[in-house]
């Protein structure tokens, strides 16, 4: 328990005092206003409460720096609870390193493996390392979260672990099985790179490294056959997925049809959206750790027949019995869908299950090798040419309008555009892919996991035998823009993130085998950024301007080539991935695609031809909202919401200015989120999108009074120039100043 130490006046301006400390702020009405709110004999607990919500309460575009003395404030108080529960001097702030690992894996709460893999002697100069000053870069909101999420409590949910002991426990595990020789220089590496808040691990990996329960890894993609086995199979998958925290993309394109026949019976099936259902409530009643409800994105392709009710079923009106209000959906779109809405063409929709039966292929298989012509729009008009298939013609701008309809009304379907993603796939020798993940930034190959047959043996044992597909899984880390950049320390950072990120692959404990046999196949990681409009602001570089997407295309060029010189590296080291041969990275398309030929990219080129590559995908610019909060930077490639606003979760309502927000960074934030122009963010996501092997959360944002024919436009501006998804249409139903772009 908690000793109630009480307070008195003079204890009060102390801590205020050491709170404002090269701050530059004036505390004299603030002390003035604590003190008579503060009575005597009040605990310190409570007395910090009101310091930080009087703190909180003078926080404005002029006087950000009011979250530090919040932060410090309540960084104190983080202190004396873990003082008091580890039984240590609160004013030395951080205790005994080598028994907070024992005392935490002596009840359960971290993994044997910190103290199994490390001695005393490594633990104890790794503690000489944790550096006490690095949690005043903390603003509140960073702390505040970092603090209530993801530091180690207890069963009781008391204190125990401090933001850099989170930070140098993460860096231990996950170097856990590097060589002896190096392994304590690379944890420090890691440390140094999370502590800086340089960069930031994904929540799984914040949440869960070091401890005993619990995956590294973000979020999962599968791959759904038609076929009840695979239907029921994947649901108990999906089940098991999100008790452990993931998010899930669901590809369910191979399913067949409403009134589709089963076992030659006509007019048997009822289509997708039953199983969807399904999938619903397991996304309601299986939560994500306790803490909120199951997240799951389904996609369906343009094509299918019940595409249409698909696009239905997150609006609010209509047969309830027909929607499916918790899940996310995505829809599957073709070079041809696209050009043929521009041409306000026809559009057939078939059912996939026919299309196996009567033509021998299913169209989902195939893509446009190039741009206008290929293998998926040759057999798409072998479909629309034959009278031996059920086909419904539509006009390819009704299924247009109804998804925009849905992406105004609930922000979803997601777009996914799958011949540009297959065409840049760098892996395509050894399959397709079908659709994104839950955040639209994952592009790995898919196939659904086969069930072979079912045999008792030993009389009391039943096997199940599977041939398993690859079930996609996502293991993030991203770069804080807003401080490598400027630190120019992007090399350095790089080098240690690659390998962090690679070591999750090995160390993860994943709750279903097809996932752990992926992982190894590929070894995928998504190194990703955030705080890009940070970055736009330090450089003052206007968001809506030339001058933007010529940075992301120069800085995004950079990144790209730093991740795959050391990821090449890695593969010198540790080996290459074993699908390696005959990906584009082993015959050298990837660099001629990219147009990658001067004589820095030609070395790289040839030593990734003859050393291999660790990691079969790279990047991935992940939506980085939690994490970005906690690096106090701001979110993905997104443009802030407001210079200053109230961050709301569930738990708290938080004043926040944008980062760094000065007379000097004002007019760059001042062009907000629903303020700036919009195909100005489409220019800059395409010049980062042609570094990046995977893809990116781009939200666009948008009123909702926006016509429909220039949300049509953002889209299509998206298609040609060679987006591969995009993520919500996060549209506001609040009047939005100056939206001059949305008018035209």
């Amino acid at each position: 328990m908690i000793t109630k130490m009480t307070t008195n006046q003079e204890e009060i301006i102390q801590i205020i005092d050491r709170a404002s400390k090269e701050l530059s702020l004036n505390t004299a009405n603030f002390k003035e206003k604590s003190l008579k709110a503060i009575s005597p004999n009040l605990s310190i607990s409570k007395a910090t409460e009101i310091l930080v919500k009087n703190a909180l309460e003078n926080i404005d575009e002029t006087n950000p720096n009011w979250t530090y003395l919040a932060s410090r404030i309540y960084l104190e108080e983080l202190y004396r609870e873990a003082g008091d529960n580890r039984n240590y001097d609160a004013n030395i702030r951080y205790g005994n390193f080598y028994d907070l690992i024992k005392t935490l894996t002596d009840r359960g709460v971290y993994a044997t493996n910190i103290i199994s893999k490390y001695s005393k002697v490594d633990i104890d100069f790794l503690a000489e390392q944790i550096d006490p000053k690095r949690d005043l870069l903390f603003d509140y909101l960073g702390l505040y979260t970092i603090a209530t999420r993801y530091l180690a409590t207890d069963h009781d949910k008391n204190i125990y672990e401090l933001p850099q002991e989170r930070w140098m426990v993460i860096a231990m595990y996950l170097m856990q099985d590097e060589d002896p020789q190096q392994r304590i220089q690379l944890a420090i590496e890691a440390y140094w790179a999370l502590s800086n808040l340089y960069m930031t691990v994904a929540t799984p990996t914040l949440t869960n490294a070091g401890k005993s329960h619990g995956q590294l890894s973000s979020c999962f993609i599968d791959t759904v056959d038609d076929s009840l086995q695979s239907i029921y199979d994947s649901n108990t998958d999906i089940a098991k997925l999100s008790k452990n925290g993931g998010g899930i993309g669901v590809y369910m394109g191979k399913i067949r049809s409403r009134g589709s026949a089963i076992k030659g019976y006509k007019g048997m099936s009822s289509g997708v959206v039953p199983w969807i259902k399904q999938l619903n409530n397991t996304a309601v009643n299986v939560d994500q750790l306790g803490t909120r409800k199951g997240a799951i994105a389904i996609y369906l392709d343009v094509w299918h027949l019940d595409i249409e009710s698909f696009l239905d079923l997150k609006l609010n009106n209509g047969d309830d019995r027909m929607r499916a209000h918790d899940i996310f959906t995505g829809v599957s779109l073709p070079d041809l869908f696209m050009e043929q809405v521009d041409a306000r063409g026809d559009w057939y929709l078939f059912d996939p299950h026919e299309v196996r039966q009567v033509m021998g292929y299913s169209l989902e298989d195939f893509y446009d090798e190039e741009k206008g012509s290929g293998q998926w729009r040759r057999r798409y008009d072998e479909c629309v040419q034959s009278d031996q298939l059920t086909k419904r013609r539509v006009l390819a701008i009704d299924i247009m309008k109804r998804i925009m309809k849905s992406q105004l009304e609930s922000g979803t379907p997601f777009m996914f555009y799958r011949d540009e993603v297959n065409r840049m796939n760098s892996n395509k020798h050894n399959g397709i892919i079908y659709c994104s993940n839950l955040c639209t930034e994952i592009t790995q190959n898919q196939s659904p996991t086969e069930f072979i047959e079912e045999y008792i043996e030993n009389d009391n044992t039943i096997v199940k035998k599977y041939k398993t597909g690859d079930y996609v899984v996502c293991n993030l880390s991203s770069i804080n823009l807003g401080k490598a950049i400027p630190d120019n320390i992007l090399e350095r950072l790089i080098k240690i993130q690659v390998r962090m990120l690679d070591n999750v692959i090995d160390i993860n404990t994943l709750p279903i085998k097809q996932t752990q046999l992926t992982n190894q196949k590929y070894r995928a990681i998504g190194l990703g950024t955030f705080g890009w409009h940070h970055l736009l602001a330090l450089e003052n570089i206007k968001w809506e301007s030339d001058n933007a997407v010529q940075f992301a295309d120069d800085l995004y060029e950079k990144i790209a080539y730093l991740t795959i010189k050391n990821s090449m590296e890695l593969s010198k080291e540790k080996g290459s991935y074993p699908a390696f041969e005959g990906s584009s990275w082993s015959t050298g398309e990837y660099f001629a695609v990219k147009g990658y030929n001067d004589e820095r990219w030609s070395t790289l080129q040839k030593q990734v031809e003859a050393n291999g590559m660790r990691n079969g995908y790279l990047m991935a610019v992940a939506p980085n909202s939690t994490t970005s909060m906690i690096a106090g930077s701001t979110a993905s490639i997104d443009p802030v919401f407001k210079p200053f606003y109230n961050e709301e979760k569930k738990d708290f309502k938080i004043p926040t200015t944008a980062p760094d927000l000065t007379h000097k960074t004002y007019d760059i934030y001042r062009r907000s989120a629903y303020i700036v122009d919009q195909r100005w963010s489409v220019r800059q996501n395409a010049a980062r999108q042609k570094h990046i092997d995977q893809s990116i959360s781009f939200n666009f944002y948008v009123p909702n009074t926006i016509r429909a024919s220039v949300l049509l436009d953002l889209h299509l501006q998206a298609w040609k120039e060679g987006l591969k998804t995009t993520y919500y249409v996060r549209s506001t139903s609040n009047d939005v100043e100056e939206c001059e772009w949305c008018e035209s």
